[in-house]
């Protein structure tokens, strides 16, 4: 199980936080439950010298979006200080039964969702989709992600990518059953032992073969390998850079014209986190007959749809942030709004029935919108 550094305090340099609120009054979660506030939390920290006891919403709330990151002057890291809470709370066993059995899907099952091993594949198993074999060099790897290959509304994602890639005329491979999670929600829920563990046996799996460059669904595993992993040898991508750089070099064209007015929603791990806009919004504005608008919120300013830091297995009141995204985009007059997240278009799917819109704007991914229009 994951372990506590002796001064989490000094760890995080929370001595250096001057107070100033930026981060609590630009996060999301702020908006909806005002009961989470990040800078009372490290309030608390600094003038008690140890990590505050917190209510279980309080500690479950971050989405670890990274707003707060990005927002602060000193460039401190404020929902980190909730990681090292978290962390605190799985070593003692005090954690929400939703968060518990996510984690012990991971460990038994490779994945959060409670389901087998041996049914990853599954989504794929029309496709005939090549694994690697030992000590073969693989020029793109596709790594599925967890999501994709269990939720049912997700698993069109992979489909869209793998009909984009050999229409494209990529060789690509994927590790098939032998896929594992790729860490990055344990490790922002706070089990810094069980990433480990992941990060150990994943790098044992991409060792056995010379992967020259693999490719992601998911900004969270893309964020994973590249922020998170040490020791991985080869280049590492989101889809929407690989479809942007496709577009550059004139391999990727289209033939059909999608004649709809189309707006974004930047996911947290792919925007705010690692710094991706201008790719996904190059990709859509490349499809012919797309009337491209802005939501009113984007960017670095995009509104968390709430799936991020474990928060797809722990709910706070008062409804989801995706709810508020689906009506920005009727706001502005989207037919269709796209995303480019697994978590982003469930939680957005999700919304758009909650609030009664299914008729009015469809949610989708950007690689189903570009498989469309191939």
């Amino acid at each position: 199980m994951s372990s506590m550094v002796e001064d989490p305090i000094q760890k995080l340099n929370l001595f250096g936080c001057m107070q100033c609120a930026i981060c609590s009054g630009s996060c999301p979660i702020s908006l909806k439950f005002d009961g989470f506030n990040i800078r009372r939390i490290i309030r608390k920290a600094v003038f008690s010298r140890e990590l505050p006891k917190l209510s279980e919403n309080e500690v479950w709330g971050c989405t670890t979006c990274g707003t707060c990151m990005i927002r602060c002057p000193r460039d401190l890291k404020p929902f980190e200080t909730v990681l090292e809470i978290r962390s605190k709370l799985i070593e003692e066993g005090g954690i929400p039964p939703t968060i518990r059995d996510a984690l012990e899907s991971v460990y038994k099952h490779g994945n959060p969702w409670g389901r087998i091993r041996d049914k990853r594949s599954e989504w794929a198993e029309d496709l005939n989709i090549e694994k690697p074999k030992e000590g073969e060099t693989v020029p793109l790897l596709y790594f599925v992600c967890c999501s994709v290959a269990y939720d049912p509304r997700a698993q069109s994602i992979g489909r869209a990518l793998v009909n984009i890639f050999r229409k494209t005329g990529l060789n690509f491979k994927t590790f098939g059953n032998e896929e594992n999670c790729c860490g990055n929600e344990v490790y922002h829920m706070g089990e810094k032992g069980l990433f480990e563990i992941l990060v150990e046996d994943n790098l044992n799996l991409f060792n056995q073969y010379n992967i020259e460059l693999m490719v992601t669904s998911s900004p969270h595993c893309y964020n994973a390998f590249k922020n998170l992993y040490t020791g991985i040898n080869f280049e590492v991508k989101h889809y929407t850079q690989l479809l942007s750089d496709l577009i550059d070099k004139g391999k990727l064209k289209f033939s059909k014209s999608i004649e709809k007015v189309v707006t974004y929603h930047d996911p947290c791990f792919l925007g705010k986190r690692n710094n991706i806009y201008d790719e996904p919004r190059k990709i859509i504005e490349s499809v012919p007959g797309v009337k491209f608008v802005e939501l009113i919120l984007t960017r670095s300013q995009s509104l968390c749809c709430e799936g991020g830091g474990g928060r797809m297995w722990f709910d706070l009141p008062n409804g989801r942030l995706a709810e508020r995204r689906i009506e920005e985009a009727s706001e502005v007059g989207a037919e269709i709004i796209l995303t480019s997240c697994p978590f982003c278009l469930i939680n957005l799917e999700d919304a758009v029935k909650t609030t009664g819109k299914e008729d009015v704007i469809r949610v989708m991914d950007i690689a189903e919108f570009v498989s469309e229009a191939l």
